[in-house]
């Protein structure tokens, strides 16, 4: 069996493990190893294809992992619709206890809750909405 043959043989397996792992890295040894095939191919001897290999996955690590990665990053996530409205503060326009208050939350209101059904919170108090569950929004008075 040739040498150039062992190098093709890795490359398909470098290649198939890049498949299952996607880890980016794998794929760019499969094609390293295939280059070095080629060099096999064309009767450059062992140590000098061995040079080839290590050449050819640092320059592949270097320019396109950078590239494969930027690529894999999940984009940033975007709340929308009600839930956008947690983290944000809001206004105590009917006095919350029980299971009973409002506020107002960017010039819309809500049906308000807290988690401490003890706890009442007056008319004009700026609490933090801590959740929006459905279209009920549980709040805490802001310290």
């Amino acid at each position: 069996m040739g040498v150039w043959l062992v190098w093709l043989v890795l490359a398909v397996v470098l290649g198939v493990a890049e498949i299952l792992t996607l880890t980016a890295v794998l794929g760019i040894l499969g094609a390293a190893a295939l280059i070095t095939s080629i060099a096999a191919a064309v009767g450059i001897p062992v140590p000098i294809q061995l040079g080839v290999f290590v050449v050819a996955s640092v320059v592949g690590v270097v320019t396109i992992r950078p590239v494969v990665r930027r690529h894999l990053q999940r984009p940033s996530i975007h709340v929308f619709g009600p839930a956008a409205h947690a983290g944000k503060t809001a206004r105590v326009v009917h006095e919350i206890h029980g299971e009973s208050g409002r506020v107002r939350i960017d010039g819309e209101d809500w049906t308000a809750r807290t988690y401490d059904e003890a706890l009442i919170i007056p008319v004009g108090t700026t609490v933090d909405v801590l959740e929006i569950n459905g279209v009920i929004a549980l709040v805490y008075p802001k310290e």
